[in-house]
């Protein structure tokens, strides 16, 4: 009898621990489905009710949805405005990711060096990051007005007025130049974090083989960057992809449409002309180049880096 109990001490004891795991795993499971449902509700079905929306002439002034195959698309592709806020989309993400990303590295190199107030001054380049955009996009707009306070000091040194976010060649880069403005303490930030994860036994190693401080740089901190450097290009390309609240606030995409974004454009469709139907079609056409573009950059910047 004694042998007996002893034998189903464990087997009691095994049944209590299987029994106590699958109330926790049950605990766990529940706690994930609430966001995943909440993902799914607030993400994926619009997402997937957009496609839909593309593929209807969906007039909000109209009870009738009739479905319209690939005419939408159709129209977009004939129309030169779109073109053109592709075009433009295309200048923000070519020249404002790599301005945002040099200029983000530059600024935690020289915050790394920094012995003493290194966390006042990441404190300083990360407060524009927190602020406003519709604040700090209307500050860039009144500093470059005509009467604005650049061609103050340009007439008082005895140089021209230039018209800044009224010229159809300058405009796009002044918006460019604001949102990397804004965007720089993110950068620093993330370089930063990376930078100090480095072990610095690779940097006396190089030291001490003869490499110099842009050898070392080159051949040491890019590398072992890799991962810093494709997380923030994907942030910063689908962030330029998406510019939306700094065009509408500072030139409203003219002059002559030679800042209107892609999501401008999609704006003005639904919200202006009511054409839902077009601008979900401009909706997936981004979607689409937001994704290849992702799939693009991990494919090409994603090294593996053994030391």
């Amino acid at each position: 009898m004694e042998r007996l109990g002893t034998e189903r001490q464990p087997a009691v004891f095994f049944k209590k621990r299987l029994g106590f795991r699958k109330q926790r795993y049950l605990f766990i499971y529940s706690c994930l489905l609430i966001p995943l449902l909440f993902f799914l509700c607030i993400r994926i079905l619009p997402i997937l009710y957009s496609f839909n929306i593309s593929l209807r002439e969906w007039d909000l002034l109209s009870e009738q949805k009739p479905f319209v195959g690939l005419q939408n698309f159709i129209t977009l592709f004939h129309d030169p405005v779109f073109l053109q806020s592709i075009h433009n989309t295309l200048v923000y993400v070519a020249i404002g990711v790599p301005g945002q990303l040099l200029a983000g590295l530059i600024i935690a190199l020289l915050l790394q060096r920094l012995n003493r107030s290194r966390g006042l001054f990441r404190t300083i380049y990360f407060i524009p990051y927190v602020t406003s955009v519709v604040a700090v996009s209307w500050v860039f707009r009144w500093i470059l007005m005509k009467n604005g306070i650049i061609n103050a000091l340009l007439l008082h040194v005895g140089l021209e007025p230039q018209l800044f976010l009224g010229s159809p060649s300058q405009s796009i880069y002044w918006v460019i130049a604001s949102i990397i403005w804004q965007s720089i303490g993110f950068q620093m930030l993330i370089f930063l974090t990376g930078l100090e994860s480095i072990p610095s036994m690779y940097y006396d190693a190089a030291a001490i083989d003869g490499a110099g401080p842009w050898q070392r740089f080159r051949h040491v901190t890019v590398p072992l960057l890799n991962p810093v450097i494709v997380f923030s290009v994907i942030i910063a390309s689908i962030s330029f992809l998406q510019s939306f609240a700094q065009v509408l606030n500072m030139t409203s995409g003219g002059p002559l449409n030679s800042t209107l974004s892609m999501v401008l454009h999609i704006y003005n469709l639904a919200f202006k002309h009511f054409k839902m139907g077009e601008a979900a079609a401009a909706t997936v056409v981004l979607f689409s180049m937001i994704l290849l573009l992702s799939l693009l950059q991990l494919k090409v910047l994603n090294k593996k880096v053994d030391y």
